[in-house]
Order: C-alpha cells, then sequence, then structure tokens
C-alpha cells in the first residue's frame, strides 16, 4: 500500500476516525497520521491479535446458505491458481471506492509526446521541477498532487470539471464530531457556511461549489468534500490554474473548453 501512495500523504481525517477496534495509536501519534505510520499501525495489529491477511487472493462468488446461516465463499490463488472454499458467519466487503486506476478516453492523448501518468504511480513533484504539469481530476488526490507540484517549482495547472465542497481538516473532525450529537442538516449547514467563511467566493477561481451539502452529497452519491491541503491558498495566488473541461490534445497542446490551449510537458490523471 504504501508503494503506491505519494510521499507527502497523510490520512485526511483525525486519527480517532481512523483506529481499528481495541487498539488506539500511541498518545504521542500526529492528529493526522502519515502513510508509513499508517501502515506501522496496521503490521501492529495484525500481530497483536494473530490476524492472517490471504494476499494474492481474489473472491470469485459468495452465496448465503438459508439452512447452515452461513456465507459460502469461492476465492482463488493469483499466484497458485489453487481453488479456496471458506464458510463464515459474517462477511464484510471492505473493497475500497478510489483503488482502480483509470486513465479516461480523451482525443489525442496518443499523440501527446511527454510523461502520462496515473496519481496511483506519482511519488513527488521533485522530478517535474520547471515543467508545465496538467493534473487532470480535482479530488482530494488530485489536489494534493497539484500542491505538491507547485510547492516544487512544477507550472502547475489542474482541471475541474464538477462543483466540489471544499473544506479544511479542522472542519472535516468538527463535522464528524457534531455528527454524533445534532441533526444531520445542522451539521451540513455549519459546514457550508464556515467554508464559505473560511475559503470565500472560489467562482471567481473556477471552484463552484454543488447545489447540495457536503453531507447529502456523500450520501447520495458518494462524493466526497475535497480536504485542502494548501491548494486554494496557491490558487489563489496564481500558482496553481484552474482548468475546464479537456476537449482534445495534439502533440503537447491541450485544448480545453472555451478553445483555451496550454502546452504541457507532463499529465497526471488522479482519475
Amino acid at each position: 500500500m504504501a508503494q503506491r501512495a505519494y510521499d507527502r500523504l497523510k490520512l485526511h481525517l483525525a486519527k480517532e476516525f481512523c483506529e481499528l477496534p481495541h487498539m488506539s495509536y500511541p498518545k504521542d501519534a500526529p492528529t493526522y497520521i502519515p502513510k508509513d505510520q499508517f501502515v506501522n499501525y496496521l503490521d501492529n495489529y495484525i500481530n497483536c491479535f494473530n490476524i492472517h491477511p490471504r494476499y494474492h487472493t481474489a473472491i470469485e462468488s459468495s452465496m448465503y446458505d438459508e439452512d447452515k446461516q452461513c456465507w459460502a465463499i469461492v476465492a482463488r490463488d493469483m499466484v497458485t491458481s489453487m481453488v479456496i472454499r471458506y464458510k463464515a458467519r459474517f462477511l464484510v466487503v471492505a473493497s475500497g471506492e478510489n483503488s482502480a486506476e483509470n486513465i479516461p478516453m480523451i482525443h489525442g492523448l496518443n499523440s501527446f509526446p511527454g510523461e502520462v501518468t496515473h496519481s496511483s504511480k506519482y511519488k513527488s513533484g521533485a522530478t517535474y521541477s520547471g515543467k508545465n504539469v496538467l493534473v487532470v481530476g480535482c479530488g482530494n488526490s488530485g489536489m494534493e498532487i497539484a500542491y505538491d507540484l507547485a510547492s516544487h517549482g512544477a507550472n502547475t495547472s489542474i482541471v475541474v470539471r464538477s462543483p466540489v465542497h471544499v473544506m479544511t481538516k479542522e472542519l472535516i473532525r468538527l463535522g464528524m464530531t457534531f455528527i454524533q450529537y445534532l441533526p444531520v442538516n445542522m451539521v451540513d449547514a455549519f459546514l457550508v457556511t464556515t467554508s464559505n467563511f473560511v475559503f470565500g467566493d472560489l467562482s471567481r477561481y473556477g471552484i463552484v461549489r454543488p447545489k447540495i451539502g457536503p453531507l447529502p452529497l456523500m450520501s447520495n452519491i458518494g462524493r466526497s468534500a475535497i480536504i485542502d491541503v494548501g491548494t486554494i491558498d496557491l490558487i489563489k495566488k496564481g500558482m496553481i490554474e484552474v482548468l475546464g473541461c479537456i476537449s482534445k490534445i495534439k502533440g503537447n497542446i491541450v485544448e480545453f473548453e472555451g478553445r483555451k490551449e496550454r502546452a504541457f510537458d507532463a499529465i497526471v490523471f488522479a482519475t
């Protein structure tokens, strides 16, 4: 997992919301856990509770046996091709929602002479210093990669195609705490109002807020709010340019909606 994450990555949620049962983080752990420390926490958890992960194993089918009141699961070892059968009282599906990389089909992408990479393979902006780099995708990974690139001296642009909510880590932490005691609509209104106070009107920079709040948006369509790591400040300072949808690519020239054109040396897909 750590090998697939960029160098500066930390958990976006406070540590109290990212603990597994019966084992807390050390008292001196930072509020937002760095990736390597999180991996160590998982390893320690496995050792502490004598858990035996089955790596390189794919689930082929799962059916609930009403008579025996248990799950019948068929898996396959992807290294040996051996079929493994399990029976379990409970089945938990925790396969993630953002792990599969997706590079969209864009007219002319195959003509682009520069580097094309996906965020799952991105490590650091250090190798892009002085280059013109386009980040496609404005989720949390895309926004943080844009910040990392700009911080390392890359001339950075980011494609923002859809309306997004932007929050701070602290605001999300408050919201997740309040939701345990207050109605959802009250917490949602608090998040929107406070975010607007913190960041101001971002539409002038090409970032539009959705018409519904961050909590129902997450509940209805699974779209998370952006947790800002400093990207918005760099956008306001002009160090990161926000661009619209890509129309086509011809060589190193990318054309955006409105016939706006820019030349790039590299494209990072955070999609």
